[in-house]
């Protein structure tokens, strides 16, 4: 059963030992999730109403080239992958994550409207295509007018994505139990809308803007967006707003540096931890003491107190660069910790990537008839039953199976995070093995049947596709919350950011994968992998690639989760 903790978000001080007060805050918990859920929302329903069609838009309304349309898109979206690093820069150094998301979500706002008034003002777009005659493309102005909305949408991007599922989290008590199941409650329930409004998205908006009218379809997204920014400035007085701590890329230098000055110094064998420089705890009490840890002992060397190091009278160093606290060691250790396990997300976005792309062509070419009737599945909307897959399984996970393996192993949600993002990593190589035999029997029957679109019922895609979401539901969702609960709290924006910077890297190493089997298999004599015609290719090979890559990814991971030593 939900809970509210508190009333509002009201700040005391605490003095804490005689010394530095700390802020102590009362948690609002589910009483905020009203306005913080409408927000995501009507959010995700307004700018993937948009982003999802951009390739259709392009080439429909502005007559692009299809290589043009691809190369905006793709910029684009890598853009809007990479934008989250800045966006939780400044969220964690200067602006704090309420003010991020508030300027972020009105930037989104006038994105979107500058891309609908492309569709409904006629002169900011070309002209019908008349019948017999080559399109003119869009002007100079009425293309820069598209590309400023895009900006616009970058920046909301940026702002929004490494803030959201944070600044729903610092709602929460993390050092309750309560605290604890309501973040782990939050996580699943933002991925449940998510992939709610995704679905939305991926249907109903695509088919106004495609068979009703693109001015119309571009405008509800700009509503959507409205209702979204209302949502979040009306529970501005109920949010629990963490201010920003400083830099924390400045802390990570001063322990780079000073270590590689203290490099030839010595570390004691026994209780090297009492030789290090750690004085009272200064910081908000959102930002927990670190324990000591015995990993990247090198890193130690940064806090090492020498006669040459002058001391503060509050006990702080006087040269930050020269001699650091242990506190930010042990905070630059924690993320040292992190990148290998992040690492591995971005081999595993190659099976999510690939699967998402190539189904459409396989069902371009598989008969996608819903029994006898004459009602053909969108090849298209098949890149919803992963979203499907993931929204059935995240309720069934966190009120039916958690709670039972809870009772089982004793464990905070009856699994650890690096245990459901293994289990994720398993099914992906199960998803590519399934995807590779049904691609092998499509082909099969195709080729007998000496069809280009063969008998092949493009219902048997749908089961890999729903296996990929419930892949993700363990897999994206864990890394999310790993990230969150693993990283230093005064940079849980940026830790927001990894999981797209994962995104962006996953798809460039797609694109480099699908150049490479292309070029490769498709020399002299030899079968090219990726045909046009899938019936002429091997993409069932291709598949199974992907699955011994899963495969070697999964031993890392392993390796990785095994040495991971968790925040303490």
């Amino acid at each position: 059963m939900m809970t509210t903790r508190g009333e509002k978000p009201q700040v005391t001080e605490r003095p804490e030992n005689g010394a530095a007060a700390e802020t102590e805050i009362k948690y609002t918990g589910w009483k905020a999730m009203p306005y913080i859920v409408g927000n995501e929302i009507f959010e995700k329903l307004g700018a993937l109403g948009t982003i999802t069609n951009l390739v259709v838009y392009l080439t429909a309304v502005f007559h692009l080239r299809s290589i043009t349309t691809a190369t905006i898109v793709n910029v684009f979206n890598g853009t809007t992958n990479l934008a989250p690093v800045l966006g939780a820069f400044l969220a964690d150094t200067y602006l704090g994550r309420y003010a991020t998301l508030g300027l972020a979500s009105v930037a989104s706002q006038l994105g979107l409207l500058i891309v609908m008034l492309t569709a409904a003002v006629s002169r900011l777009h070309p002209p019908r295509c008349d019948p017999g005659r080559l399109c003119s493309g869009p002007t100079p102005g009425q293309q820069a007018f598209l590309l400023f909305g895009f900006a616009f949408l970058v920046i909301g991007a940026g702002g929004i994505r490494p803030c959201n599922l944070a600044f729903g989290a610092d709602q929460f008590d993390p050092r309750t139990e309560d605290g604890r199941k309501g973040i782990n409650s939050f996580f699943n329930l933002y991925y449940f809308t998510f992939n709610l409004a995704m679905m939305i998205s991926a249907t109903l908006i695509i088919y106004v803007q495609s068979n009703v009218s693109w001015s119309v379809g571009l405008a509800i997204p700009a509503v959507l967006m409205f209702f979204s920014c209302a949502f979040f400035f009306l529970g501005s007085r109920t949010y629990v707003k963490v201010r920003p701590e400083g830099s924390p890329f400045s802390s990570i230098a001063q322990v780079l540096v000073a270590a590689f000055r203290k490099r030839r110094l010595k570390l004691p064998d026994d209780h090297p931890e009492e030789s290090l420089l750690d004085p009272p705890h200064l910081s908000s009490s959102l930002i927990s003491r670190l324990s000591y840890t015995n990993q990247f002992r090198i890193l130690d060397k940064a806090a090492i107190v020498t006669p040459e190091d002058e001391i503060k009278p509050d006990g702080y160093a006087a040269d930050p660069w020269q001699l650091c606290t242990l506190q930010q060691v042990e905070q630059v250790k924690c993320i040292v910790r992190i990148i290998p396990v992040w690492s591995t997300g971005i081999l595993y976005q190659l099976a999510a990537t690939q699967q998402q792309t190539y189904v459409i062509f396989q069902a371009l070419q598989s008969n996608r008839h819903l029994g006898r009737s004459n009602f053909q599945i969108p090849a298209a909307s098949f890149v919803v039953f992963p979203m499907l897959g993931m929204s059935l399984w995240i309720p069934i996970y966190d009120r039916i199976v958690a709670p039972r393996l809870e009772r089982i192993t004793k464990k905070e949600g009856g699994l650890t995070l690096l245990q459901r993002m293994g289990i994720g990593l398993v099914l992906s190589v199960a998803v590519m093995t399934t995807a590779g035999v049904i691609e092998e029997r499509r082909r099969s029957h195709a080729l007998r049947h000496h069809r280009t679109v063969g008998p092949f019922s493009s219902l048997w895609l749908i089961p890999p596709l729903i296996l990929l979401g419930v892949s993700e539901a363990f897999n994206v969702i864990s890394q999310v919350e790993f990230y969150y609960k693993q990283f230093p709290e005064n940079m849980r924006s940026i830790a927001g950011s990894l999981l797209f910077c994962g995104f962006a890297l996953g798809g460039y190493l797609s694109s480099l994968m699908v150049t490479v089997v292309h070029r490769s298999t498709g020399r002299g004599q030899s079968r090219n992998w990726l045909a046009e015609d899938l019936n002429k290719g091997r993409l069932d090979l291709f598949y199974y690639s992907i699955a011994v890559l899963g495969v070697l990814n999964l031993v890392y991971f392993a390796a990785c989760a095994k040495w991971y030593r968790y925040k303490a």
